[in-house]
């Protein structure tokens, strides 16, 4: 009978997620991530139409997301992205007029061509298996991409001695490899004329390298002529640069820049361009120009003729401290005349400034203007993009698009910001969702858990004012139901009221990135409220700091509720600085402003770290006492603790006896998990110190890749009750953890008692294979989550190991009960590790097909922990879904239940988990490159806020039991008014006579 699987479907449908719902209960922020800006062959660059508007113009980049894409000048939109595999990095692009070639993978092993305005995939070819890639450094040094003149054909540079021809449709016409192909020459760079293809390489000789250039016939692919051109480069490829008007090759030789023409029979001889002396030559991109810095800090530009160079030098370019290093860029305008900005900024004036050179206007002409750039939110500029949209006779007006440290893209237009886009978002690492405060009346604003009694009875005053507007508003909303419902629509952000709303789906969400930022977003919509720098540590007090070491962020913690008198989070971050040493600092941020904790700097500045151990800390975690704080261990096991207050270090004197901390030890090889308890005043000054009580050994090769804790949520429910009413007590010890690691063979996940070290649970699964995961053969990518008694891992099955079965994604739901069997209750919350009843354990365990590849995985969360609980995954179709926890039940029967597991609500096993679009959390938006979801409670004990990240972000809400504490919509309040006044009425009419029947009947009672 199928009857069951009805009562599933139907079930299904009565808590599908409707595609109406689809931008009013969630939200969807696209990225392209942060611009590569290691190289000319992949930063941004400007593409416009000739005749077209200036503001029709498009950003192309590639990002170090390992996207190409294209903005809107006009408003920072995106017009196209393609996003490339992960195991395909973008090494190249080049665009002509209107397509795009791009290299990817190992040695550009494979080719796309793209449409410019549109993104639409061309062509795509495999020049040669990624396997016989060679991995270069910098990435595109071997790869380029020339355009035949005239054609739609492109010549292809590859793995440094293989040329090809490539049409349009992607199809090779001819190749050439060179006939060294050791490591003696190496071929970096293409320059394409009607009568020759030079190939232009290095040969490595005892000291230097020596340029190397081959001529090729445009059309057969044949040597024409080889040639060693007499040389000596010092520094190799980032001294070489060529130009295609005229044709030649630039070098940087001992201090001078020396050129030689290029003419098919490669006869020209080398010559110095002039007798200045340079230390590095920059590459703006342009046909015939580039810009040489001396050694003062001066910057020349120095443009070719068939005969020589001219020069000319940015005025008051040289080192001061005035002004901070330059970032030079080229572009053209629609008539194809070339201009070189100069952007960097100002100590001075506390300003960025752009000066614009063009060679052509007034003999020379140079264009400056100052906009304000806020350095201390976005932090400095690492790259420009120029787009010259208006040309006057005496002045300029371009476009600047500026990159930023912290993956900030800005436009603008003189002292105009035009947009921005916060691509920092993309690289969101960690990030937690607080609850804002409630309202407060006007005489309520300040802190009430200092609040004093005379001022709470002044208080209680003033609001008394606004009792009768409370009670006229509160009448009108109960008579015509205007609530706000748990589906009402998105609202925008009111930074100036962050206040929570009544269901409470409004929080904030405070995100980490390894850019040194620290974002705090709203949850209902997506809307930055504030953004902050994190110091490094050095010039903290500067208008411009320019970092000088790397802060990468590591745990995030709220220290603070809003019920506990303002919302506070704290950043555990690794500084590591340019010359190795590392410390670990905190970041200690009050959520709803962003304001510094710690500092306590000025408005508007960068977040001042305090360090907490000089050195790396080996483990941090939360510790929730009467006076909350973060628990740090150094690299001898010492006892830190943030925030160091007298209440703090009180709690934890009491709190070390019951407090145990499974740590990652052993060596390469021999790894292990070694327990430990703390024990009071065994370090230096004083200092508590962690000490060893058990461990267990991995298998030999084993390699711990993560632990997994349990979260200490609420749960309303210590057992499952069975059909026979027996009950089958939940097996909660706190002390419960998962391990996973991995071995060249085998993964492995086990279950282990952090007091005593028992395995309560052990499962060995196979490795990638190299099919998961091309290129990474014996890769393992187990994604667990440990809620309750409830274990749930996924993992990528290369083979199926039973008849029947084939290589998928595998799910693994584990259920932890206490004793043998129903009823045996052993009280596995207090009780202790160490009594022989803790291992009298009972598990059920099932594994199911999972449709798709997961790349996050964790489940819902709610106040009370009353609701069931859904697992949410994202998925390699870029969405987010939602399973119940039913169809994971790894009690589900063979064959038909019987009538007490009707009762319970099983239904049949079926190995394969359906893949049903109305389980989309995410609707109809395409979220890329998940790799993390943070849940979150609402008031609403039904419902769960979802936050995924990684390139792009979203937010949403599930109801996983649906909405049991919310009328619905149609629910007809007005009807229920009249009903109640109606029954009130005939109650007052009914009563009077009522009474006087009673009357009468005591008197005439007999």
């Amino acid at each position: 009978m199928r009857w069951p699987w009805l009562f599933i479907g139907l079930a299904a449908v009565a808590r599908a997620l409707h595609e109406s719902e689809a931008g009013i209960i969630d939200w969807h922020k696209s990225f392209i991530g942060v611009p590569n800006i290691a190289s000319i062959s992949t930063a941004p660059s400007f593409h416009a139409q000739q005749g077209r508007p200036p503001a029709e113009a498009l950003l192309i980049t590639s990002t170090a997301s390992n996207v190409l894409a294209a903005l809107h000048a006009s408003d920072g939109s995106i017009a196209w992205r393609y996003i490339y595999e992960p195991d395909d990095n973008i090494v190249y692009y080049k665009r002509n007029q209107s397509t795009i070639v791009s290299l990817s993978g190992p040695g550009g092993a494979t080719l796309r061509i793209f449409e410019c305005s549109t993104g639409h995939l061309l062509a795509e070819t495999r020049l040669h298996k990624p396997a016989e890639g060679l991995l270069q450094d910098p990435s595109d040094f071997g790869t380029a991409v020339a355009f035949a003149e005239g054609e739609g054909d492109a010549y292809v540079l590859t793995n440094n001695h293989v040329v090809r021809r490539v049409d349009a449709a992607g199809d090779v016409q001819w190749t050439w490899m060179s006939p060294d192909q050791t490591a003696l020459v190496a071929y970096s760079c293409l320059i394409a004329t009607p009568s020759a293809l030079y190939v232009v390489g290095l040969a490595k000789s005892f000291a230097s390298y020596t340029l190397h250039i081959t001529a090729l016939s445009p059309t057969l692919g044949t040597p024409l002529v080889d040639a060693h051109i007499p040389s000596s480069i010092a520094t190799g490829p980032t001294d070489l640069l060529i130009f295609t008007s005229p044709p030649s090759v630039v070098w940087l030789e001992n201090g001078a820049a020396h050129r030689v023409q290029l003419e098919p029979s490669l006869k020209e001889k080398p010559g110095k361009l002039s007798g200045r002396e340079y230390v590095s030559v920059v590459d703006v991109g342009l046909e015939s120009s580039f810009v040489g810095v001396l050694p003062d800090g001066s910057a020349s530009v120095i443009s070719l003729t068939e005969s020589g160079a001219n020069l000319w030098t940015f005025p008051e370019s040289g080192s001061s401290d005035r002004y901070t290093d330059s970032v030079f860029v080229g572009a053209k305008d629609g008539q194809g005349r070339p201009y070189i900005a100069r952007v960097f900024w100002s100590n001075e004036w506390g300003k960025a400034s752009a000066h614009v050179y063009a060679p052509h206007l007034a003999g020379g002409l140079v264009s400056g203007f100052t906009f304000p750039f806020q350095t201390l939110s976005h932090g400095t500029i690492v790259h420009a993009a120029v787009h010259v949209a208006y040309v006057k006779e005496t002045d300029l007006l371009p476009y600047v698009v500026l990159t930023t440290s912290t993956g900030t893209i800005e436009l603008w237009q003189g002292d105009r910001m035009q947009w921005t886009r916060e691509e920092g978002l993309s690289r969101v690492r960690m990030a937690e969702m607080i609850e804002l405060p409630e309202r407060l009346s006007e005489g309520g604003q300040k802190d009430r858990a200092k609040e004093g009694f005379v001022e709470r009875v002044l208080r209680h005053a003033v609001d008394a004012q606004h009792l009768p507007q409370y009670l006229a508003h509160f009448f009108t909303r109960f008579a015509t139901g205007s609530y706000e419902s748990a589906a009402s629509p998105v609202l925008p952000s009111e930074p100036d009221t962050l206040t929570r709303d009544p269901f409470g789906f409004r929080k904030i969400i405070v995100a980490a990135t390894d850019l040194g930022t620290l974002y705090a977003l709203d949850s209902r919509t997506g809307t930055v409220l504030w953004k902050k720098l994190l110091s490094d540590g050095s010039n903290e007090d500067s208008l411009h700091p320019e970092p000088t070491a790397l802060v990468l962020p590591a745990k995030l913690f709220v220290l603070r509720t809003a019920a506990e008198g303002g919302p506070e989070v704290v950043l555990v971050a690794q500084r590591k600085m340019a010359n190795g040493p590392v410390d670990t600092v905190v970041f200690h941020v009050e959520a709803v402003r962003g304001r510094d904790k710690v500092g306590k700097l000025k408005e508007g500045a960068i977040l001042k770290g305090e360090e907490v151990i000089q050195g790396a800390a080996i483990e941090s975690f939360l510790v929730d006492a009467q006076s909350r704080f973060v628990l740090f261990l150094d690299q001898f096991r010492q006892v830190y603790i943030y925030p160091n207050t007298e209440d703090s270090r009180s709690d934890l004197a009491s709190l070390l006896p019951s407090l145990h901390v499974p740590l990652r030890t052993g060596t390469p090889g021999s790894a292990q998990i070694t327990g430990h308890t703390l024990q009071p005043a065994l370090g230096f000054d004083g200092r508590a110190l962690a000490q060893p009580s058990w461990t267990t050994s991995l298998s030999p090769g084993e390699s711990i890749l993560s632990i997994v804790k349990r979260p200490q949520d609420p749960i309303a429910s210590p057992g499952r009750v069975l059909g026979n009413r027996t009950t089958l007590y939940k097996l909660l010890s706190p002390h419960l953890f998962a391990v996973t690691s991995s071995s060249s063979s085998s993964c492995s996940i086990r279950v282990l008692d952090g007091v005593k070290g028992s395995v309560m649970y052990h499962a060995v699964l196979p490795t990638g294979r190299g099919e998961s995961f091309p290129g990474r053969e014996g890769s393992c990518d187990v994604k667990a989550i440990f809620v309750e008694n409830w274990l749930v891992y996924i993992y990528w099955d290369p083979e199926g190991t039973g008849l029947g079965e084939a290589k998928g994604q595998r799910i693994v739901s584990v259920e932890f009960y206490e004793g043998q069997g129903p009823d045996d209750k052993i009280g596995s919350e207090g009780l202790s590790s160490f009594v022989p009843d803790a291992l009298r354990v009972s598990m059920f365990e099932r594994a199911f097909v999972f449709p798709h590849r997961v790349s996050a995985i964790t489940t819902t969360r709610t106040t009370f922990g009353v609701t069931s609980k859904d697992l949410i995954v994202a998925n390699e179709a870029d969405q987010i879904q939602s399973f119940p926890r039913v169809l994971l039940n790894p009690r589900r029967t063979h064959g038909k239940p019987t009538a007490e597991q009707q009762e319970e609500m099983l239904v049949p096993y079926d190995p394969l988990v359906p893949d049903d679009p109305r389980r989309i959390v995410s609707h109809r938006y395409r979220i890329a490159n998940v790799h993390g979801i943070v849940t979150s409670p609402a008031l609403l004990e039904s419902t769960s806020l979802v936050f995924a990240y990684g390139l792009d972000l979203f937010g949403s809400r599930v109801a996983p039991s649906k909405t049991f504490d919310v009328l619905s919509e149609s629910f007809n309040k007005a009807q229920l008014v009249l009903t109640v006044a109606g029954l009130a009425v005939a109650i007052i009419v009914a009563k009077p006579a009522v009474g006087r029947k009673r009357l009468r009947e005591r008197w005439y009672r007999p």
